[in-house]
């Protein structure tokens, strides 16, 4: 029996998966396409995420895909909300019947005299083997391992006698009304959790090793409402689109010139926020520099509110061990609580954990060099979507699927059929795919593509420079080397 065949398939159903199917069937539409999905619903990590509170921590207006205006009056927006712009998405674009469920891909094999990969993918709760094969493989799984999050390795742990949760994992069944909470971290999960669950809770303690850069928002943009009333959605919402892009890279350009100017900046409005009897400098005074790692949005100040209510109480501390009653601190204090709530941080994986290899040799991912954030050296008719770390991820994802759409033109302009990135034999440094310090980064480094130091092996993390460069630069650059295999 005859394998089945697509001109192109995408790994994932979830943010990136769906809006570069959108833009793989408005550009090239006659490709022949799949969209294979391991989990059962599409939505990836805004179906994932069920923690009270999940929310955005971008606004919408970046967010949300250059093809489908946000007109939800939150520019901060809930899970839930999200993932039915996802859904409605794939609806409106008549993406359903493409999209196969409960399909995860575990291997890819490219082969060079038959120009075409090899899925392995596994079907279904009984993970029942099959193949399928594609010309183009354009991967859009995210990083995150939806199987589990990271938690460290907590002495004592089965001592405690209350209930120890990871947002990955959120229980339907946990009750913490009425209950002392404590949430270990303090990245965005921490932040989105702690005031979500103060609302129900008698007692939450924001319990971190060190602090964060917390900077509060509006959950609303005034003015996107605004134009809104007065122009078409996709006019206002361009508009809004491109204020948010410009303000966003002027701060991170300002952060990076100035660093110790924009913590004063910062830490002042966290002041004015909290009591004045608040110790700032302890609780929310990092060591690193603005940016070095991302930094936190709060909407509409909610962690400091739930903090002046006298609801929340900030520890920077380090757990030495987990007791009966709850946790005992570095410093010798016992945190009393009935949950504890581990957002500790989430384990990445790239490509989805597939295997890949071309002409029967595995590709090590880790010692693999990026072009332009979304190619492989020596890796043939490959792409893959990962979005910025100072910026919204659906911006660079929305650039990457233009620039696939223009390389898969290319190809049937030319009459060819293999487009591979060559990297020069010396003269290209390696680098770490990217340079933020944060600890969730720095445990995951080798399952990721490195860097180069020079262009286009470089990533910009810079939107108007990767819009210049992936919508208007050539292809025929000198490193995409395309060449008509075998049919």
């Amino acid at each position: 029996m005859s394998l089945e065949h697509f001109d192109t398939v995408i790994v994932g159903a979830g943010l990136s998966g769906i809006g570069s199917a959108v833009h793989l069937q408005q550009r090239c539409p006659d490709q022949r396409f799949a969209v294979l999905e391991g989990r059962d619903r599409l939505g990836g990590t805004w179906d994932l995420f069920r923690y009270p509170g999940v929310r955005s921590d971008s606004d919408m207006h970046t967010l949300g895909y250059a093809f489908k205006p946000w007109t939800g009056g939150q520019a901060i927006a809930d899970g839930p909300s999200i993932l039915h712009y996802i859904q409605d998405t794939a609806q409106e674009h008549g993406l359903l019947p493409h999209i196969r469920l409960g399909h995860r891909v575990v291997a890819a094999a490219w082969s060079s005299n038959e120009a075409r990969w090899l899925l392995t993918v596994e079907r279904g709760p009984a993970k029942e083997r099959m193949q399928l094969s594609c010309n183009f493989l354009w991967v859009c799984s995210g990083y995150y391992n939806y199987a589990h999050g990271y938690t460290p390795d907590f002495a004592g742990l089965a001592q405690f006698k209350g209930r120890v949760v990871h947002p990955q994992d959120w229980p339907a069944d946990l009750d913490y009304r009425s209950q002392r909470v404590v949430v270990i971290g303090s990245g965005a999960t921490a932040m989105t959790v702690v005031p979500a669950m103060a609302q129900e809770a008698a007692k939450v303690t924001m319990l971190q090793r060190s602090p964060t850069y917390v900077v509060a928002r509006p959950r609303r943009d005034a003015l996107a409402n605004a134009l809104r009333r007065v122009l078409p959605a996709s006019l206002a919402y361009g508009l809004t689109r491109w204020k948010n892009v410009a303000l966003g890279l002027f701060f991170y350009g300002l952060a990076k010139r100035r660093p110790e100017r924009v913590k004063s900046r910062i830490l002042h409005a966290v002041a004015a926020a909290l009591p004045p009897t608040f110790d700032v400098q302890t609780h929310f005074s990092p060591r690193y520099k603005p940016w070095d790692q991302r930094v936190c949005l709060v909407p509409d100040g909610d962690l400091f509110k739930a903090i002046r209510s006298g609801k929340v109480k900030v520890v920077t501390d380090t757990v030495h061990a987990f007791e009966p009653q709850g946790i005992r601190l570095g410093s010798g204090a016992l945190l009393e609580a009935d949950v504890v709530v581990t957002a500790t941080g989430l384990d990445l994986l790239g490509f989805g954990g597939m295997a890949l290899s071309v002409d029967g040799k595995p590709v090590e991912i880790g010692k693999t060099m990026a072009y332009k954030g979304m190619m492989l050296a020596g890796v043939p008719n490959l792409a893959y979507v990962v979005g910025y770390t100072n910026a919204s991820w659906t911006l660079k994802s929305d650039l990457t699927g233009a620039f696939v759409c223009r390389v898969l033109h290319y190809m049937q302009r030319t009459s060819t059929n293999i487009c591979t990135p060559k990297l020069p034999a010396a003269g290209v440094q390696a680098q770490p795919w990217v340079d933020f310090s944060s600890g969730y980064i720095q445990r995951s480094l080798d399952q990721f593509p490195v860097q180069g130091s020079d262009t286009p092996w470089r990533l910009n993390q810079n939107y108007l420079r990767d819009l210049l460069d992936l919508r208007f630069g050539s292809l025929q650059d000198g490193v995409l080397q395309f060449s008509a295999g075998l049919k």
